[in-house]
């Protein structure tokens, strides 16, 4: 195995790809998944929704890359689509040095990574992206997605609406802008396929996130898998001991299932 830093914009040293390629096998190609920390676009927390759930991947034949995205309103939208763009460009550009299926790239984010990674799955076609990189269309487009607690909406009554002003940079945007930016009105027939987990006592990002981007898959006659577990604080990240940080209500092996099922259900829905 080998870990390798790509710099994804010239000139911006707070935007990164970290690799994690595994030795190849004879006769086996592996998936990719492109992992989106969150941090409320404030930060990026990399130490437990980074590297530890690229790690987890890579034990059922994924490589793994993290995304380090420009945040605190440093840069703002479409800033991010066009990094977490790049970088799944970069991933596809790089699929025989990388050892992967360039069909089979998944993105999976965080809380507000996870408005991010579905904000590729949701709006990977918008035309800032190609007008910012010259990239081919669809060269950003996901196989599926795989949000864990995703920040979705910012027009709703239980928006998180600090991780929107953060992506916008503005303490007060406007109706227009917020809804440009929210997932469940950007879903249509381009969405790519959901893989979607909450927690239904989520005190930091609503459940009701959750269940208004999977009604907007239903109504557009989207197919998608849904978790919700009963009882976990928001940030489970892979809801076992290394990620725990002290914090017993982190660890339950019945969410430390969650990467398994999201393998299963990869390897069977995505396209």
């Amino acid at each position: 195995m080998y870990i390798k830093r790509v710099m994804l914009e010239e000139g911006n040293d707070q935007c990164w790809l970290d690799c994690y390629v595994a030795d190849p096998v004879k006769d086996f190609t592996r998936s990719a998944i492109l992992v989106i920390p969150g941090g409320g676009y404030g930060c990026v927390c990399s130490d437990r929704e980074g590297e530890p759930i690229g790690l987890a991947f890579m034990s059922h034949g994924y490589n793994a890359f993290v995304l380090q995205y420009n945040v605190a309103r440093t840069k703002t939208y479409p800033a991010q689509l066009i990094q977490a763009s790049l970088a799944m460009a970069h991933i596809r550009d790089h699929a025989e040095e990388y050892g992967i299926d360039p069909d089979k790239v998944f993105v999976t984010g965080f809380s507000a990574g996870g408005h991010l990674a579905g904000s590729l799955g949701t709006m990977w076609h918008r035309q800032c992206v190609y007008d910012a990189t010259g990239m081919a269309y669809g060269k950003n487009r996901p196989n599926g997605m795989i949000l864990v607690y995703p920040v979705v909406s910012g027009t709703s009554e239980f928006t998180h609406l600090g991780s929107f002003q953060n992506l916008l940079g503005k303490n007060d945007p406007t109706e227009e802008e917020l809804r440009n930016v929210s997932l469940e009105a950007a879903v249509d027939e381009k969405s790519v396929p959901l893989f979607l987990i909450h927690t239904s006592n989520d005190q930091v990002v609503d459940i009701r996130h959750a269940l208004l981007l999977a009604d907007a898959y239903k109504r557009a006659g989207l197919a998608f898998e849904m978790h919700i577990y009963p009882d976990a604080p928001h940030g489970i990240a892979l809801g076992n001991d290394i990620t725990r940080c002290g914090n017993p209500k982190y660890s339950d092996p019945a969410m430390a299932k969650w990467v398994e099922h999201a393998v299963y259900w990869a390897d069977k829905f995505g396209n």
